[in-house]
């Protein structure tokens, strides 16, 4: 799906949520959902949930809302995960084993097919049906396996060196739970996660509303 420009953040970040809440009364049976019982479900404004969808370029009926079935299938393709995407994941530590075993990724469109680390004791296992491949090979396998997207987990003094055979190997975009802002070329793209930024976020949102400083 062709787009003239990236649209805003927080729209995109909030969709995956709205598709939760359709795919749930898909389930029940109904055929329309409104704006109004999607932002109840949030705590959001309706019309916010009626811009946000809009940027996938479906439109609701009045007195009806929205076809289930459409508004899943436009948040899908919207988002791309209409399509099958192998990943690898580099790092098994906690963060990474965690991320190998989380089911919803195949909701998404995502499938992490291969994983590396090179903690001799981890090589050979087997993670969440994964078999843990050793990452000195990570660049010859990852070529063979034509891999585009990285899952990147690696403790922070491994990140830019892991990043560097990455690019080599061909991958296009990296998921990065990295403490580290990793440096890449242009035709690269990096998602940065930062846990503790949200975590901070939480504090702080419990602060105001307990009249801490």
């Amino acid at each position: 799906m062709a787009r003239e420009k990236i649209p805003a953040a927080p729209s995109v970040r909030r969709l995956p949520g709205y598709l939760n809440i359709i795919r749930a009364l898909k389930e029940d049976g109904e055929r329309y959902i409104s704006s109004s019982f999607i932002a109840e479900g949030l705590n959001m404004e309706p019309v916010q949930v009626r811009k946000d969808l809009a940027i996938t370029g479906i439109f609701g009926k009045p007195q009806k809302g929205y076809p289930v079935e459409s508004l899943i299938a436009a948040i899908e393709h919207f988002l791309g995960w209409d399509t099958l995407r192998n990943a690898v994941l580099i790092g098994v530590g906690n963060l990474g084993s965690a991320l190998l075993g989380h089911r919803e990724f195949a909701m998404s469109g995502l499938n992490i097919s291969a994983a590396f680390d090179t903690d001799q004791q981890k090589i050979g296992t087997v993670v969440h049906g994964i078999k843990i491949m050793d990452g000195r090979t990570m660049e010859r396998e990852i070529l063979r396996l034509g891999i585009k997207i990285a899952i990147l987990t690696v403790p922070s003094s491994q990140a830019l060196d892991a990043a560097d055979i990455l690019v080599r190997s061909g991958i296009e975009g990296i998921w990065n739970f990295t403490g580290i802002k990793l440096a890449v070329p242009d035709h690269v793209t990096v998602q940065k996660e930062d846990l503790s930024s949200g975590f901070a976020m939480l504090c702080i949102r419990m602060n105001n509303k307990h009249g801490g400083a």
